[in-house]
């Protein structure tokens, strides 16, 4: 779009009313008008000072803990560490999912070759063997069990629903 008003030609005059329409020009602001200090720039303009590439490392503010005092004496101590230096326990991850999985799998495989409820418990044995499976302390062997067998479990269950579901459109 142009700076003059609609309707007028190129030489600035507007037919419909017959009038002169004086061409847009724009002004350099005065000496009274100051550009304060921090206003916004334009997007890509260079800034004054800027030495570091946009990729560079950024540097690490320092943290402000804010918490208890650390400065304070407590008389009562609910922690103190132990004195046996040669006995070091880690803390061992004794829960295992893959023979729940498994548990799972087969009692749903062995409820869906009479009913279709079991498709509950097939899926809750597809989830845990492939939450087994992603862990590295399960048996690979037993999750793999659990989720092929889990599998079979939903597509029994499944049979049985859309058999069932057959069969009430018959009678209805």
């Amino acid at each position: 779009m142009s700076d003059a008003t609609r309707g007028a030609d190129a030489a600035g005059t507007d037919p419909a009313a017959g009038r002169v329409v004086p061409p847009a020009r724009i002004d350099i602001p005065s000496g009274e008008v100051e550009r304060p200090t921090g206003a916004a720039r334009l997007p890509g303009a260079r800034r004054d000072g800027y030495t570091r590439l946009p990729t560079g490392p950024v540097g690490v503010e320092p943290v402000i803990v804010t918490g208890p005092m650390l400065d304070e004496v407590r008389r009562d101590t609910d922690w103190q560490p132990s004195t046996d230096t040669g006995t070091v326990t880690a803390a061992v991850d004794d829960t295992r999912l893959a023979p729940w999985a498994l548990m799972a799998a087969i009692v749903a495989l062995a409820s869906s070759f009479f009913v279709g409820w079991g498709l509950p418990i097939a899926v809750i044995s597809v989830v845990a063997a492939i939450m087994s499976l992603r862990r590295p302390v399960e048996s690979r062997s037993i999750a793999r069990w659990a989720l092929v067998l889990g599998l079979c479990a939903t597509v029994y269950s499944l049979g049985w629903l859309v058999w069932a579901g057959m069969q009430f459109e018959r009678l209805g």
